[in-house]
């Protein structure tokens, strides 16, 4: 698999509440996306982002990272062939991306995630 992109998903009980501290003080001006659940805030000029999480809309845990893979089917089939637990099954969701979670060795549950052209 090739890791395109990775994003931090932070949790926090409230976006709203939460978007002063990492749009005003961090810099990072420009909201991506906002679902509601989860929100994109980046710095255009740099390219730095975090993303904020409430809770996970469709898995049942929340994962750590998002990691923005080059083809995501390949990566869920590598993944169970090496024996990773899935912690979320490879689905393609209703806002526009295909993706599944899998726990690393250590217990950091990462979102493998592709856009859907």
């Amino acid at each position: 698999m090739q890791s395109k992109k990775i994003s931090t998903n932070i949790p926090v009980t409230d976006i709203d509440e939460a978007r002063e501290f990492y749009q005003d003080f961090l810099g990072l001006q420009t909201e991506e996306f906002n679902l509601g659940w989860v929100a994109r805030f980046t710095d255009v000029e740099s390219g730095a982002h975090v993303q904020l999480v409430t809770r996970d809309e469709t898995a049942p845990v929340d994962s750590a990272l998002s990691v923005h893979a080059d083809d995501v089917d390949e990566a869920y089939r590598e993944a169970r062939e090496r024996g990773y637990e899935i912690v979320h099954p490879l689905t393609t969701e209703a806002w526009g991306v295909r993706r599944f979670f899998v726990r690393a060795p250590d217990g950091t549950v990462l979102n493998i995630v592709a856009h859907r052209d």
